[in-house]
């Protein structure tokens, strides 16, 4: 997976075995391991530090992401070996979270997608990765640069080219787009939790250039993973237009609790953006007390008839997008299957499902207790009511018993940790107030 040129018998400090040219792009993601081979984290970056007299760059180290998505910083100098698909160190770790140094430079964020020129040429080109190689001296140092010309319209492809650090220049931060389609390529096997955590850890100008890179519907996976404040900071950004499209991608109980921290004016102009059919569902939860049942549920559980069979209850709660809250349970009720529906019956829990005959009915496999919530039960009331059951989601039913959603653990979770408990260090208790 890693690319290369010629070998080289010695790496940097503790590096003992032959490392080959390493690009810093594909290193994105990679696995790294302790001496006993336990996993320690992945690499999320590269860090590097500039020299004058147009030098390659000195590798300083990695950004590592371990546990509760903390990012820490691992010295080139613990790193032992790096082959493809893993990075081994010398397990000497410290755990506290990165933070840049003045002078440092990260390669996939700062320099990815970089407009930089040709020094015999005089061609601009943009990098879509760097090689790094230990020098003599024992040091990493970043000596290649792959670039990409051309392109566009006329071209159905960019030409590639590798060249030598010292023939390309035009790396001082400049103002022009930088884009983002190289950094995306590095990260795109992140799940939207990741990008959600890379995005708010980006300078201004970076991030809204990702954004501007992503598509709606994965911008919108991003931004359902943001705590309040980084969802308002993001959709501000975002001509109304965009923010809309963005909302209608969005769960409507994620895009409900966004549009109702926003001033009035804003999310009344962005749901008349919205589709209908999109925005209804959405102006009915925003309707609710933010802390009742009604307030934390999705209209968009699992539901189905009870003449469905088994089998294509279980072809329902196969459906990729279902949270694991929500492909835990399928609800059955009387016709109309969309919320509010006909009148609730039970939930056919899906360990049952798999017990049973393809060929059965929901309707003898579902269990009428406990009673489902109403809408207006409390955080209280679904905290208790989910720990008495045992359960991951709960339906939520109206006075005339029509199911009007499922409220989730993960929602709940969300509303009892507080408003900025993505950005928490785990040693850090936040205050009541959510600051």
């Amino acid at each position: 997976m890693l690319g290369s040129a010629t070998s080289t018998p010695v790496a940097s400090g503790l590096m003992t075995t032959r490392i080959r040219l390493v690009f810093a792009a594909r290193l994105a993601g990679t696995d790294v391991f302790d001496p006993a081979g336990d996993r320690v984290g992945k690499v999320r970056d590269v860090v590097v530090r500039f020299l004058p007299d147009m030098r390659p760059p000195q590798v300083v180290g990695f950004v590592v992401e371990v546990a509760l998505r903390r990012r820490i910083f691992v010295p080139v100098t613990r790193v032992t070996s790096i082959a493809a698909g893993q990075v081994i160190t010398t397990g000497l770790i410290n755990v506290r979270r990165f933070e840049r140094r003045s002078g440092e430079t990260l390669v996939l964020e700062d320099l990815l997608d970089r407009r930089v020129r040709i020094r015999e040429t005089g061609e601009t080109a943009v990098v879509y990765d760097l090689g790094m190689e230990p020098s003599r001296q024992r040091d990493w140092l970043l000596t290649r640069v792959a670039l990409q010309r051309g392109g566009g319209r006329f071209r159905r492809r960019a030409d590639t080219q590798i060249l030598d650090w010292d023939q390309v220049d035009g790396w001082a931060v400049s103002d022009h787009e930088q884009g983002a389609a190289n950094l995306l390529s590095a990260l795109s096997s992140l799940r939207a939790q990741d990008l959600a955590d890379v995005l708010i850890n980006l300078p201004p100008k970076r991030r809204a250039e990702v954004m501007n890179a992503l598509d709606d519907e994965r911008l919108a996976d991003v931004v359902e993973e943001l705590d309040d404040r980084d969802q308002m900071a993001i959709i501000s950004g975002l001509d109304s237009e965009r923010a809309a499209d963005v909302l209608e991608e969005m769960a409507p109980d994620d895009a409900a609790d966004l549009l109702t921290e926003l001033p009035p004016e804003l999310a009344e102009e962005l749901l008349s953006l919205m589709e209908p059919e999109e925005a209804d569902p959405v102006r009915q939860l925003m309707s609710y007390d933010d802390e009742s049942a009604g307030g934390l549920m999705t209209n968009e559980p699992v539901i189905v008839a009870p003449n469905t069979t088994v089998a294509e209850a279980l072809a329902h709660l196969r459906n990729p997008d279902l949270t694991p809250a929500l492909a835990a349970a399928a609800y059955v009720t009387r016709y109309p299957l969309e919320t509010p529906t006909g009148r609730y019956l039970g939930v056919a829990h899906i360990q049952r499902l798999l017990r049973e005959p393809p060929s059965s009915m929901v309707s003898t496999v579902a269990d009428r207790d406990p009673e489902p919530l109403t809408v207006e039960a409390s955080l209280q009331d679904i905290t208790r009511y989910l720990a008495t059951y045992n359960l991951v989601a709960a339906p939520v039913v109206d006075d005339g018993g029509h199911m009007l959603g499922a409220v989730s653990v993960d929602d709940v979770l969300d509303h009892l940790l507080g408003t900025r408990w993505r950005r928490q260090d785990p040693d850090h208790e936040e205050a009541p107030d959510g600051t």
